[in-house]
């Protein structure tokens, strides 16, 4: 690979680790607060098979995706996916309280039906996680690597090491992320942000498929939609932490307490 290749991976690797570690620790901190109800032995067991279904469904979500990335209609599920995933966090996260719609989601709940709705949730963050890597990817150079399933090799190493990144990140510094989310809450709308733009890109590469031509063929491989594409997602990621005001009413003992959670899920996990 040239210098130019390997640095555009470098670039596109850098920011699916900035990504991955907001999604992963959003994934971490759900997990713990869905869990939080149980008697400590079952909390244990469900925060378990919790981390065991982080892996499992991301390395699953991965090569499958790998055989139907070249589908159009897969392509523009994911597109349309990612967007109504960014819209309905930002319209969620000012039309309610998050607080309130937690404690309604655990009322009742038993341990097996806690551990199933840990398991979807698992399923949903691997699902977002893999999409988000895969709108990346799939328009970067392609490689002397051989292809796998439909997808070329350094793309899917991409993919793999972004998803890769997400597992340590939940299994070793979900606390430090679950910090800096509370500190700056404002990071994780931009985020989510990031997740509807990337998914935009992935429309419009569907968009230019040789089975629609809607736009011309390779247009997502244009200087100009690049530059348009990074100045943006940039601009989002540097707006959400300059513009994200430091969270002064914080409760220092529920921060707390929500960080034993997740410590408590990486301890569990490593026994």
């Amino acid at each position: 690979m040239d210098v130019t290749l390997l640095l555009e991976y470098a670039w596109v690797l850098l920011i699916l680790i900035a990504l991955e570690g907001i999604l992963a620790a959003d994934n971490a901190l759900v997990m713990a607060v869905m869990v939080k109800h149980l008697p400590d032995e079952q909390r244990k067991k469900a925060l378990f098979y919790g981390l065991a279904g982080a892996f499992v469904f991301r390395f699953a979500s991965l090569f499958l995706i790998s055989f139907l990335v070249d589908v159009w209609q897969v392509q523009a599920i994911g597109a349309l996916y990612l967007i109504f995933l960014s819209l309905n966090h930002v319209l969620r996260h000012f039309g309610q309280k998050k607080e309130k719609k937690e404690k309604e989601v655990q009322q009742g709940s038993g341990f097996w039906m806690t551990v199933l709705k840990v398991e979807i949730a698992d399923i949903a963050f691997a699902v977002d996680s893999i999409l988000a890597a895969v709108a990346l990817a799939v328009t970067l150079p392609s490689t002397p690597l051989p292809s796998i399933g439909g997808m070329d090799g350094g793309q899917f190493l991409i993919i793999f090491a972004g998803g890769f990144i997400g597992l340590i990140i939940i299994r070793f510094a979900a606390t430090y992320f679950v910090n800096l989310l509370h500190r700056k809450p404002g990071l994780e709308t931009a985020a989510y942000l990031v997740v509807g733009w990337v998914g935009v890109k992935l429309a419009v590469y569907t968009l230019s498929h040789p089975d629609l031509q809607y736009l011309p063929y390779g247009f997502v491989k244009t200087a100009g939609w690049k530059i348009t594409f990074w100045v943006v997602l940039i601009g989002i990621f540097v707006g959400g932490w300059f513009l994200s005001k430091e969270n002064e009413q914080s409760d220092p003992e529920e921060l707390n307490r929500l960080k034993k959670e997740v410590d408590k899920a990486e301890e569990t996990f490593e026994k």
